[in-house]
């Protein structure tokens, strides 16, 4: 764990819980870098077809090294992961893959995977009443499925992901035509009911793996940005020092996290 900006990490042990609410990627962030992503856990399902298989393969290994290129202007990069996610969801819907199929990876633990320590933070965020405000490029059945499989899916916890529809239980489309990707984050409109529950609380604690995953809370002031960057570190890290105040690598573990960021509270027990 690398300490960018101590100044703001007293800052943020200095403030009010009851000031506070997080902004958090889910894929890689709340889930272990080698955990597969809600999106490719879809292909794990023994009932899909090899084509199916090599078409998702084929897509994420032309656009995953755009995403993880900072080199790329945001413009050139927007473009991309829009056309990246919406060939997620064509593929989807061209393969007929159903409801069964998409539930099969959130019940499966060799899947999808938490960093270590974060169900006991996610614990501990609802006993201190902080909300946690997941806004995700990923699958949203399939994350809320996760949480509620292990017992995780607490009051304080709102999803904003791309939710999918279906039709005679097969994939027919994303709900209200919201696709989010990885480089749109910060145009997700939040329902009023989450507004609600952070509009007198001025501190956000961001954490993401992407130097993109801020914009999830542009405009905003009060901001203390963790960022996890577990791939291709020495190609990455000046980038994310540059816009994280906090640098975790190596799958760092929320319990080490919890240790130096005091406000989520005490030394907590290994899971």
């Amino acid at each position: 764990m690398i300490i960018v900006n101590s100044e703001k990490l007293n800052q943020l042990n200095s403030i009010s819980t009851n000031d506070l609410y997080i902004l958090t990627d889910f894929d890689g962030t709340i889930t272990k870098d080698n955990s597969d992503s809600s999106w490719a856990s879809i292909f794990k399902n023994p009932k899909v077809s090899k084509e199916f298989i090599n078409e998702c393969i084929k897509i994420f290994n032309h656009y995953h090294k755009f995403e993880i290129d900072e080199s790329l202007s945001i413009a050139k990069k927007n473009s991309i992961m829009n056309e990246w996610y919406r060939k997620n969801i064509e593929t989807l819907i061209n393969f007929n893959i159903t409801e069964e199929i998409i539930n099969y990876a959130s019940n499966n633990a060799s899947i999808m995977d938490f960093r270590t320590g974060a169900v006991k933070f996610l614990e501990t965020m609802n006993s201190k009443n902080i909300p946690i405000i997941v806004i995700s490029a990923g699958v949203g059945n399939i994350i809320e499925q996760f949480l509620i499989k292990n017992n995780c899916n607490y009051p304080n916890i709102y999803i904003c992901s791309n939710f999918l529809e279906y039709e005679n239980g097969i994939v027919k489309s994303v709900r209200d035509n919201n696709l989010i990707h990885p480089l749109n984050k910060n145009e997700v409109f939040l329902p009023e009911n989450i507004k609600s529950k952070i509009e007198n609380r001025s501190n956000i604690l961001l954490l993401g793996n992407s130097v993109s995953d801020i914009k999830m809370a542009e405009g905003n002031k009060n901001v203390f940005k963790l960022g996890f960057l577990d791939e291709n570190i020495e190609e990455r890290l000046t980038s994310f020092k540059e816009h994280y105040d906090i640098v975790c690598t190596n799958n760092t573990g929320y319990d080490e996290i919890c240790n130096k960021v005091k406000i989520l509270g005490q030394k907590m027990k290994k899971e």
